[in-house]
């Protein structure tokens, strides 16, 4: 029914076993691949959001079928954070505990079929999705430190269906898949229904047109990859731990360009916008050459400065503020939610200490005197948003080094900053 040479070679195997017909049917499948022939070693993950009162008895029923498979069981709870889409919610507290779980290089299964690829393109139409919407679900696509994998894609849920109650399977009914309060579930149990009966073949095409949309995807994902290439070029190396792009590279691709290729760098960082927010993006490339403008995505921002667009998450969504003595300078020092800094030099020098802008700072540059360091980091071009949060050295009141920067020490020592981590989005 399904074919796994392709990941073979992975560490390791994990399946998201809801305890549905499909993981059901998936996870059967997959322990008997395994003991049948060589495999990676395979684990189960059940997600425990807790939304419903049977859900309780959900675990226990995993249990008992992955002990008769002889399969590895791990049950994670999770906290679903409110919000407008109760789906949307829980889907994000369920993939972010598959992170979370998969190691790297490893595989992770799970069981969408056709008739959901049907159902998800329709969704999308239905919500007004761009191409990257509408080609529906990946077959593979990358996760954490792994990969996620659906081997089910190609077969409808009856042959599911079919092949579980020849084989004896039991499973679980969820009983919130007959409420149709939830947009999936309106269509799964009202609409695809009708569209059926007039179109028996309704579910196959819907899935063909998603991978012809797929196709073209995956040529305009190859053009961003030409024009990001460009606009990547020129990175500042002092500060290269941060994605940015070149603004003019961007601003010479048409608008439809500058969308496709911004969706693509975009998605391997956060969960795109809407149609309607992409105005932001508008407002960032054409403010006045000296404005801060800033576009607030789901996971993170885009900024503009020194002539590039630059990505920041995690971390770099946090002010530092206060300062931090030093008390042994031959060690690192963890400066909070600001990565962490080492020293080379200042031998025997004690009572040092990191501190942050506060305006005003005059350094002593050798051979060009004492000068203003809001000046010298004009000179060097540093973008704005890094010169709140860019270490400084003391000794007493003595400004002795600028993280980083060569041109802005004493002769004797020089600070090296570690950058905060720039955590990566969901895709």
């Amino acid at each position: 029914m399904i074919d796994l040479a392709p990941w073979l070679n992975a560490p390791s195997w994990c399946i998201a076993f809801s305890g549905g017909l499909d993981s059901t049917v998936l996870l059967h499948l997959l322990a008997e691949y395994a003991r049948n022939h060589a495999s990676p070693p395979l684990r189960a993950v059940h997600i425990h959001h807790g939304l419903q009162g049977a859900a309780d008895a959900w675990p226990s029923h995993c249990q008992t079928v992955c002990d008769d498979l002889g399969i590895q069981l791990q049950v994670i709870h999770v906290q679903v954070s409110p919000g407008a889409s109760l789906e949307q919610a829980a889907r994000d507290a369920r993939y972010a505990a598959f992170r979370q779980t998969l190691g790297p290089g490893g595989i992770l299964f799970t069981g969408q079929h056709r008739d959901d690829q049907a159902e998800t393109l329709l969704f999308r139409l239905l919500r007004g999705a761009g191409l990257r919407g509408l080609a529906a679900m990946p077959g593979q696509r990358a996760l954490g430190q792994g990969s996620l994998v659906r081997p089910l894609l190609a077969c409808s849920r009856q042959q599911l269906q079919d092949y579980a109650e020849a084989q004896g399977l039991t499973w679980i009914e969820d009983p919130s898949n007959a409420d149709t309060q939830f947009a999936r579930n309106f269509l799964r149990g009202e609409v695809m229904p009708r569209l059926q009966q007039r179109w028996p073949q309704a579910s196959q095409n819907f899935a063909r047109a998603a991978q012809h949309l797929g196709e073209a995807l995956g040529m305009l994902d190859e053009l961003a990859q030409e024009d990001l290439a460009l606009a990547g070029e020129g990175a500042p190396i002092a500060w290269a731990g941060l994605d940015s792009l070149d603004l003019a590279a961007l601003r010479a691709l048409s608008p439809a360009r500058q969308r496709n290729a911004l969706q693509y760098w975009l998605s391997r960082r956060s969960r795109l916008p809407d149609t309607r927010h992409w105005a932001g993006w508008v407002d960032l490339r054409d403010a006045a050459a000296d404005a801060q403008p800033v576009w607030r995505l789901a996971d993170g921002q885009l900024l503009r400065s020194q002539g590039r667009i630059w990505w920041l998450s995690g971390d770099w969504l946090q002010h530092p503020v206060g300062q931090l003595d030093w008390p042994v300078p031959g060690l690192p020092l963890l400066l909070p939610g600001n990565g962490s800094v080492r020293l080379v030099g200042a031998a025997g020098l004690h009572g040092l200490r990191v501190a942050y802008r506060q305006g005003g700072e005059v350094l002593e540059v050798p051979g060009r005197g004492r000068r203003e360091l809001k000046r010298l980091l004009n000179e060097q071009q540093v973008p704005h948003f890094l010169r709140s949060r860019l270490p400084l050295l003391y000794h007493g009141t003595r400004l002795l080094a600028v993280a980083n920067l060569p041109g802005l020490l004493q002769a004797d020592c020089q600070l090296h900053w570690q950058l905060p981590t720039n955590a990566q989005g969901l895709s």
